[in-house]
């Protein structure tokens, strides 16, 4: 899930920057090619300027004649967007010659421009007859005697605005076709280069569940080193909860040889009440030392990473035995338990948990004893297994039940036991992130249900 997540989000982020990209470098080549046809156009009108010039400069052409060298025939065309005016500046009343095409209209004049063109033109798009929208280049002749005139020419700017239309919807399929191309790319560039990842990611949830111990297979160049050193952590963590086990073992062959001596000097003097207080003291010292070295021993197994413990062999083989050892009573055990339940953690500390329980029902049940295994879903996306023990026995008052939770109390000294098998079960439970609760069976007796994880 968290891989489909990166991938969707490296996907989007690089749609967001083709689309940007590729936005960008339209609009760049837009201008640039209308920049280019625009100049290409002037230089076509600046042909036609220079021929007009020309025309007035020579003694042998009158103005009347003015233009007829261009060999253009859109102006000779009327209204056809390409039109020529030349304007005598110097009598009192401006004399006009125009091409045919102006017909009986006149072309605007262009403002004069904050950096004029090097050879004294102006440029820029007026509105022409017809409203046509034109481009327009005008000059300023000075021919001395011959006098001082306006020569300006137009041609018709939808040639232009459909050369770059062209080319705007030529560029804006071929990049839409681009980026299609891109991110497809994109997108199986994205899906299988997160491959490993994404398996390295199933792998450690198979880890975590218990299905396998290490990362399998082969991953990329870039990807290896990362499976490596998770490999080498989960077998550090292996090896570190081995010693710590073998150092809680040590510690508790330690402390019983000792503690085992000084009971047996102390029982030796019965009479002795320095040796009663001995052996006193002696039995809390035991009960403290069972009691950590149990912790530590819970907490050590606990810490071990992808272990999974089917539950039903194990509650089927606990209730055999316990109908064994209680044989001085016509005892039944009922099993019901679905065959797929598993348990997220170790076969010994489940059978340790459920083993406590059903032999404390048993030991408390008239003639029988029920066991049923659930499996719930508490909350989406996380499984749990219920174990449920029933007994038909006397059962337990709420303040009897919070009681016997605790570490060594006991209600009955006449049963056999040392009082820590309930409260081992609340403790393995909760270091699994499990619970114990305690109630009132159907059948009578006492209810203690067990909540574990599920693998």
């Amino acid at each position: 899930m968290r891989a489909n997540s990166l991938a969707l989000r490296l996907f989007l982020s690089a749609t967001v920057w083709t689309a940007l990209i590729l936005l960008v470098t339209g609009f760049a080549l837009s201008s640039l090619y209308r920049n280019s046809v625009e100049r290409g156009f002037d230089r076509r009108i600046g042909v036609y300027l220079k021929t007009l010039i020309a025309d007035l400069a020579s003694p042998d052409i009158p103005i009347e004649k003015t233009g007829q060298m261009l060999g253009e025939p859109l102006f000779e065309l009327p209204l056809s967007g390409w039109y020529w005016q030349v304007t005598r500046l110097d009598r009192t009343k401006p004399e006009i010659t125009s091409s045919r095409s102006l017909w009986d209209r006149t072309l605007p004049h262009v403002d004069q421009p904050a950096v004029p063109e090097p050879d004294g033109a102006r440029k820029a798009y007026v509105q022409g007859p017809e409203d046509q929208r034109l481009r327009l280049v005008e000059r300023d002749v000075d021919l001395g005697d011959d006098g001082r005139f306006l020569v300006a020419v137009a041609g018709d700017a939808a040639e232009l605005d459909d050369e770059i239309s062209a080319f705007n919807w030529a560029i804006a399929t071929t990049f839409f076709v681009l980026a299609v191309v891109l991110l497809l790319t994109t997108l199986f560039q994205v899906r299988f280069g997160l491959a490993p990842l994404g398996r390295i990611s199933r792998g450690l949830a198979g880890i975590r569940s218990g299905k396998a111990e290490k990362l399998e297979g082969r991953f990329p160049v870039e990807i290896e080193p990362l499976a490596r050193e998770t490999n080498a952590l989960l077998e550090s963590n292996r090896e570190i909860v081995e010693r710590a086990r073998t150092h809680v073992g040590n510690l508790a062959h330690a402390l019983k040889t000792p503690l085992s001596v000084m009971m047996n000097e102390a029982a030796a003097r019965p009479d002795d009440p320095l040796a009663g207080k001995v052996s006193e003291q002696i039995g809390i010292m035991r009960e403290q030392v069972t009691r950590h070295l149990e912790r530590a021993r819970i907490a050590a197994r606990v810490a071990v990473v992808g272990t999974i413990t089917d539950v039903v062999p194990v509650v089927r083989a606990v209730a055999r035995t316990i109908e064994k050892t209680q044989h001085d009573k016509d005892l039944a055990i009922d099993v019901e338990a679905p065959g797929e339940a598993q348990f997220r953690g170790e076969r010994q500390d489940l059978e340790e948990m459920v083993g406590n329980l059903v032999d404390n029902a048993g030991k408390w049940a008239s003639s029988r004893v029920s066991i049923e295994v659930l499996l719930e879903q508490p909350e989406p996306g996380r499984q749990a297994v219920r174990i449920v023990v029933d007994d038909d026995g006397p059962g337990l008052t709420p303040s009897q039940r919070d009681q016997v939770a605790r570490r060594g109390q006991r209600l009955d000294e006449s049963k056999p036991g040392s009082g820590l098998g309930l409260s081992i079960v609340v403790e393995l439970a909760r270091l699994y992130g499990g619970a114990l609760n305690l109630g009132t069976a159907p059948i009578g007796g006492l209810r203690a249900e067990l909540v574990l994880p599920a693998g």
